[in-house]
């Protein structure tokens, strides 16, 4: 992967960051290394491994569906909004 000048700020644009040129020479150093380090792991012999998708042993939790009894009536539930029209509970418009 090539990373220069261009990748930076090509990347800042796209992220909206605003970058001096000492930060972007900076992060083009630090970018090579760090895809240099990584690419390191090209470099491993992974023929006999077999890939590895989940790291922990998980399972689904499965319990039953219980519809449990309500003590209070509609009028109750309403009674605890602060505000309340035609029976529904009224909030201030969010857009």
């Amino acid at each position: 992967m090539e990373v220069n000048q261009g990748t930076i700020q090509h990347l800042a644009e796209l992220s909206h960051f605003a970058l001096s040129e000492e930060e972007s020479s900076r992060l083009v150093t630090d970018i090579k290394n760090i895809v240099d380090y990584i690419s390191q792991l090209d470099e491993l012999d992974t023929s006999d491994i077999e890939p590895t998708y989940q790291v922990f042993e998980m399972a689904n939790v499965w319990r039953p569906d219980e519809i449990l009894p309500q003590e209070a009536d509609r009028e109750q539930l309403l009674a605890l909004a602060p505000t309340v029209e035609n029976y529904q509970i009224k909030v201030p418009k969010v857009l």
